[in-house]
């Protein structure tokens, strides 16, 4: 397969560089919450064959999905946000790392450091995470997930260190909530962190029942507008949009 990105809905992205596969927020079946489904074919787990890692940006339920982490095939090490360790470790097979914004850990020959993010941590009433993360995966390439978030100041120490930012655009409901990003203001992180290729998350996957077929454009539309966006505000970032299931290759210390 190579060094390659695949985008698998919502906030799941498979990164596969340097021999190591890194799975993120993963939500791989059809059915979400209450009235809130996946509008996109389910993953297979054969696909996720040979997962080292699976990073965990925060505790809401269409980013920490016990199911999911349960027919991940393997046993991948788990990262999350201090607090969220307990949680996971009902679902866990392979070891738990709990980390903080500035943490790294070494996953065969990349690094991921967790990274600040602007966004709520409550999972329950019960359970929360010390904060939101995003996650920095750095071997021959960069690659930034940012998970859930809204722009923060020090996004802008991002830049320079990363060759494709994975940014949310959208949301799974008529309204986005605060601390998100819509595609405006993915476009003004864009402009702070001057990746070589931004590619649209959080977006086209999950939609309350229903909707899809009076509001379509509304959950289908978050991808085409952040290029345009970033069009504008950047225009020496290259966007690409992938639909779930689609992957770009990654090579060197950039795209191809």
């Amino acid at each position: 397969m190579g060094d390659r990105l695949t985008f698998l809905g919502h906030s799941t992205v498979l990164v596969d560089l340097d021999g190591v596969r890194v799975l993120t927020d993963p939500m791989l079946g059809h059915l979400a919450v209450g009235v809130i489904r996946r509008q996109v074919p389910a993953v297979l787990p054969d696909l996720l064959a040979g997962l080292s890692a699976v990073f965990i940006s925060h505790g809401h339920w269409d980013h920490l999905d016990l199911a999911s982490l349960r027919a991940l095939p393997g046993q991948p090490a788990l990262i999350v946000p201090v607090g969220l360790g307990r949680v996971v470790a009902k679902a866990a097979r392979g070891g738990v790392h709990e980390l903080r914004a500035g943490d790294k850990v070494q996953i065969g020959g990349l690094m991921l450091e967790a990274i600040h993010a602007e966004h709520g941590r409550r999972r329950s009433p019960l359970t929360s995470a010390e904060a939101s993360l995003g996650v920095l995966i750095t071997g021959s390439s960069s690659v930034y997930f940012a998970g859930d978030t809204d722009l923060f100041p020090a996004m802008s120490q991002l830049a320079g260190r990363v060759d494709v930012a994975l940014l949310p655009v959208g949301g799974w409901g008529p309204r986005l909530g605060r601390r998100h990003l819509d595609p405006g203001r993915a476009a003004e992180a864009a402009v702070r962190i001057q990746p070589a290729i931004a590619t649209p998350i959080h977006w086209g996957t999950l939609y309350p029942l229903g909707l899809r077929r009076v509001a379509r454009r509304q959950f289908e539309g978050p991808g085409q507008a952040f290029r345009d966006a970033v069009a504008i505000r950047a225009p020496g970032v290259e966007v690409h949009v992938l639909q779930p299931g689609q992957s770009m290759s990654l090579g060197g210390s950039a795209v191809r």
